[in-house]
Formats: structure tokens, C-alpha cells, sequence
């Protein structure tokens, strides 16, 4: 069943994008927005797209799920496709199960296709539907009324771990690497809150105005949201050309002091710990795409690029190769998932050690969210500087993590997880 589009010229692009937004959010259990806030990074193609409501539905948790997807895709292979790839997927690429609770929700798999496919730009908005109702959609979504600015009460969030138990997991992963077991380690810690009340557009608005980034979603599977500014690309693929944008290098900006800011960007471009970092990302990446790109094709783009954020300057590298012929999505998926700067090297061992020193299970933590176009072309980001909230629960969740060493300082990697989290803690007051 196939999208049938049609244009709408429009006047006020941020005001269609929030009766976009709020008109997903209030008619349909299952939407996934991704916005890419008017960044232009390299392989950007959509500034807004949004696919919403289910012709065809596949949750599935770890076991058979990438086979069953990948069944999945072929039924529906001239359609597009939206959805999510939760980080526990490792249980069955890698039989390396969580002992920890799923208290967001999200499925270990969830993709669908859409009833609607909305693409926006500054002048125009198409509209995507498989029931030939366009003029109907736009209509709602131009009379949309937008809710008013609300008055928030500061939630109370808990740590799941302490800043002292934080170090001394931080101090016994340093001796791992030590010992050899591995030469890098991305540990996360989870805040919490129980008994919330939330409005997940609001907050996701709240959050993406004070932190807008290239790789934002709000994606909503029945009463589980995820309200996500993240910086980070996970994978793309455009034509026969598979891009990976890893992350690893964080300095805070100085927004009131254009020379100090200046400075500060240089500091991180030179820094040998960041560096080292960002080089053993590059290294796992390339290995992983090798192992799916035709012989000699994968190549380092750019290294050590530094890019701009509102809070954060971040150290970013491209990495490409070209795919082989006959390798399926899933196939792609089981080289490269999870990505290489949430997890570390050598990838299966960190793994192992995460789930042994981390406290909480990470879900669509550190997974990751986009689409699949009819072409068979597919972006996905990297699920960091993110709210999960659970509605039936009412659970809220955040994650927050960095890469360690063995030249780690354990309080300077927990001060940099928390300004990680600053625009986060912001929106929750």
C-alpha cells in the first residue's frame, strides 16, 4: 500500500511544525517525528519527517526478532517504514540477555508502517496517505489549536546510583582495561522519577528549544515516549553508500564570550585523551563496516571534526564504505548494532562488563530510532540526551554516559555525564 503525496506551500514553518507535532501526538498511539532542527550536517536530507498511525504493526523483543523483521521489511519493501532498535537487541546478536527491568515499555523492536508520511520544509509541507485524504489532513493540521505554555512543577529525581558508587565502578572498569580485558568502555548511569505526571509534547518541546539537535524524535508507541535531542547519527544508508557519524569528545561551550568559546573549541580539537577516544570509535566503526562493505570501499572521511551545539561542543567523525550487494537491512544491523560509541572495544567484552557494573537496563537507551524510505535508503540516530516516560506507569527515565579509559578521572567523567544531562535537568526542573 503505497504513500500518495501531495504539496502544500505553507507561510509559517514554526508554527506548522507544532500543529504537525501536537496533531500526531493528539489523534494517533503511534508516531515517530524526527526533526532535524535546520542543522546541515553531512548526509542530511529531511529538515522534518514524520510518520504516524499504523497500516502494519511489528513489536517484537529479542529471540527471532531481526528474523521476523526482516520478513517484515520484504512484505512491505516499496512502503515507508519507521521504528526503533533497542540496545538489548544484543541478546540475540550477541546471546548476551539483561537481567534488569524494562520499566520504559519500548519493545526491543517496534516498526510500522505508517498511515501518514509528512515532509516539511520551510516552504512546503507534503503530505504522504495511503487513504488519499490529504486535503482533510491538512486541514486539521492548519487548525490545530496549540496548547499554552504551561506552569511545571520541579520533579523529583533520583539517582540510581550514587556519585560514590559512580567512581568506584568507574575505578574498577579502569582496572579492567588495565588487565587488557579492553582498551575502552561507555558506562552509563540512569536518573529516575516514579509517580510522574508528565506532558510528553510539552516536554519535548521544552527540551528541544533549549537543546535543538540534528537527530531530535518524538516517538510515542502507545503510552511509551521518548522525547530525544540527540546530536548523533547511528547509520545511514543512500544508495549503495553506508555513513556513520560516531561520538565521542565533549567540551562546554562559553556562550557569552565569543574568545573564550573560541578557545574552548580548540582545546577540545587538540585534546589527546579525546582523541584517543575518538580514534578507537573510528577504529571499531570501520571494522564493523567492513565486514558488510565491498573490499577496500570503507574509508575515514573526516576525523576529528568538531562541530556546534548550543550547550556543547562535540568531537565528530564520519566514517563510510559501500555496501555489498546482496547484504539485507538486517544483515547491515547484526555487523554494526549497537553502535561502536555506546558500547566500546572490543565490543562483545564491553558488553558484558556494562551489564556487570551498569544498575539499570537501557532499553531504547543508547538504541536507535528512524526510517526506511521505499528505496530501501535508511537513517537511524544514536538514542542519547533523552526522556523516556513511561504513561502507564507513570515512570520517567533519563540515561546519561561517557567513554572511559584507563586515563579516565572518574570525577571529571561524572561531571561531564551531568552536563551531558544539563538541558535535560533544565525541562525537569
Amino acid at each position: 500500500m503505497k504513500h500518495n503525496f501531495r504539496t502544500y506551500f505553507i507561510t509559517d514553518f514554526s508554527v506548522v511544525k507544532q500543529q504537525m507535532l501536537s496533531w500526531c501526538n493528539n489523534r494517533f498511539n503511534i508516531c515517530s517525528f524526527l526533526d532535524n532542527h535546520h542543522y546541515r550536517l553531512p548526509g542530511n536530507s529531511y529538515e522534518c519527517l514524520v510518520g504516524c498511525g499504523e497500516v502494519s504493526l511489528l513489536q517484537l523483543n529479542a529471540g527471532t526478532a531481526l528474523e521476523q523483521l526482516q520478513q517484515w521489511l520484504q512484505q512491505h519493501a516499496e512502503e515507508w517504514r519507521f521504528g526503533h532498535l533497542g540496545y538489548d537487541l544484543k541478546a540475540e546478536i550477541d546471546d548476551l540477555p539483561s537481567s534488569h527491568q524494562n520499566k520504559t515499555g519500548f519493545a526491543d523492536l517496534c516498526f510500522f508502517v505508517p498511515q501518514y508520511v509528512l515532509q516539511l520544509s520551510e516552504t512546503e509541507l507534503k503530505i504522504g496517505s495511503v487513504n488519499y485524504d490529504h486535503d482533510l489532513v491538512w486541514q486539521q493540521i492548519k487548525t490545530e489549536v496549540l496548547q499554552a505554555a504551561q506552569t511545571k512543577q520541579p520533579l523529583q529525581v533520583s539517582e540510581r546510583i550514587s556519585k560514590a558508587q559512580y567512581i568506584d565502578a568507574i575505578e574498577t572498569i579502569r582496572k579492567h582495561i588495565l588487565r587488557g580485558d579492553c582498551y575502552e568502555l561507555n558506562y552509563c548511569m540512569e536518573f529516575f522519577a516514579e509517580n510522574v505526571q508528565l506532558d510528553p509534547l510539552y516536554c519535548y518541546q521544552s527540551l528541544t528549544t533549549i537543546s535543538p539537535n540534528p537527530f531530535s524524535a518524538f516517538y510515542k508507541v502507545n503510552n511509551s515516549y521518548l522525547l530525544c535531542a540527540s546530536p548523533e547519527r547511528f547509520l545511514r544508508k543512500e544508495e549503495n553508500k553506508l555513513i556513520s557519524q560516531p561520538i565521542k569528545g565533549t567540551i562546554k561551550r562559553n556562550t557569552t564570550d565569543a574568545a573564550d568559546d573560541e578557545l574552548l573549541k580548540q582545546q577540545l580539537h587538540k585534546s589527546e585523551k579525546d582523541r584517543s577516544e575518538n580514534v578507537m570509535v573510528v577504529d571499531l566503526v570501520r571494522n564493523d563496516l567492513s565486514r558488510v562493505c565491498k573490499e577496500g570501499s570503507v574509508q575515514v572521511d573526516e576525523l576529528f571534526g568538531i562541530y556546534s551545539f548550543p550547550q556543547l561542543y562535540q568531537m565528530i567523525s564520519t566514517i563510510s564504505g559501500e555496501v555489498n550487494d546482496a547484504l539485507t537491512f538486517t544483515d547491515v544491523l547484526r555487523a554494526t548494532f549497537p553502535m561502536g560509541s555506546m558500547t566500546g572495544a572490543p565490543k562483545r567484552k564491553v558488553m558484558q562488563l556494562i551489564e556487570q557494573y551498569e544498575q539499570s537496563r537501557r532499553g531504547l537507551f543508547s538504541g536507535a530510532v528512524g526510517y526506511i524510505a521505499p528505496n530501501g535508503d535508511f537513517d537511524f540516530n544514536v538514542v542519547i540526551r533523552s526522556i523516556f516516560y513511561n504513561a502507564a506507569s507513570n515512570y520517567l527515565s533519563y540515561m546519561v554516559g561517557s567513554g572511559i579509559t584507563y586515563y579516565s578521572n572518574a570525577e571529571q567523567e561524572y561531571e561531564e555525564c551531568l552536563l551531558k544531562a544539563d538541558a535535560i535537568r533544565k525541562v525537569l526542573g
